[in-house]
């Protein structure tokens, strides 16, 4: 099932998307469905409380970097304002000169989650979709750390839906284009931990609560946007996340 956050006569709710058409969830939302697509707002997909990423998790993007494959997974956090939904604009901030494209294969959380062992993770989650962890790689390279590189407003994009029906993900092809030629390509089965692993890890650090989002890595050929340039994230089977590059006034 296709899942989707919509606006429309003045409430938010999800909506289950088929042949161009929202199907509400919400008991309140019920009444107005089936709905148009083009009669709806979208919405950012989620209102998470925190977005865990991780860093290095594609073999072929260690031997890109000529770095070493990590005995665990590398965490770091972007924060809920960074969020923005398909067709919203990434503000390329005045304060960076060179701001990267890492196309990324995102989870969604369904409960809340402590402690739970990789063979249950599934339990816990709510769907996939795609994301884009937005980078500014001078301000990244200058700090020594992430925070201010990977915190932007606008440096998440997550879309364009949720995905709820999640049985096969190991050899998923993931494709990042920049105005149409393809930037970055490769298969979740080059991944050093997978999304059961990583939920099963990081929930042993901290708490996961529903529609909390982890950003599973990044394969090879990561490389800058430019405003004006529109680029998109697409992952087999979970659809095509697309957002334009814009100037920050």
């Amino acid at each position: 099932m296709k899942l989707i956050r919509v606006f429309y006569n003045g409430k938010t709710f999800y909506g289950a998307l088929a042949d161009q058409k929202v199907y509400p969830l919400d008991k309140e939302a019920k009444q107005y469905g089936p709905i148009p697509l083009r009669d709806i707002q979208l919405l950012p997909l989620v209102v998470p409380s925190k977005i865990i990423c991780v860093g290095l998790n594609y073999k072929a993007h260690a031997r890109e970097l000529n770095m070493d494959i990590p005995e665990e997974p590398i965490l770091f956090l972007k924060p809920p304002s960074s969020v923005i939904g398909t067709g919203e604009d990434i503000v390329y901030p005045k304060m960076s000169k060179n701001v990267h494209y890492e196309g990324e294969l995102a989870v969604v959380m369904g409960k809340q989650c402590k402690n739970v062992s990789p063979k249950d993770a599934p339990d816990y989650i709510f769907g996939f979709t795609c994301a884009n962890d937005v980078t500014a790689r001078d301000l990244q390279q200058k700090d020594g750390q992430w925070t201010r590189a990977k915190s932007f407003d606008t440096f998440c994009p997550v879309g364009p839906w949720i995905e709820t029906d999640f049985r096969d993900l190991d050899d998923l092809t993931l494709k990042t284009m920049v105005n149409g030629e393809i930037r970055q390509e490769g298969q979740t089965s080059d991944m050093i931990v997978t999304p059961f692993e990583l939920v099963s890890f990081i929930s042993s650090i901290m708490t996961l609560l529903p529609g909390d989002v982890i950003l599973t890595g990044t394969p090879p050929g990561v490389g800058e946007l430019k405003p004006g340039d529109e680029v998109q994230v697409e992952i087999e089977g979970l659809g095509t996340l697309i957002n334009k590059v814009v100037e920050e006034e």
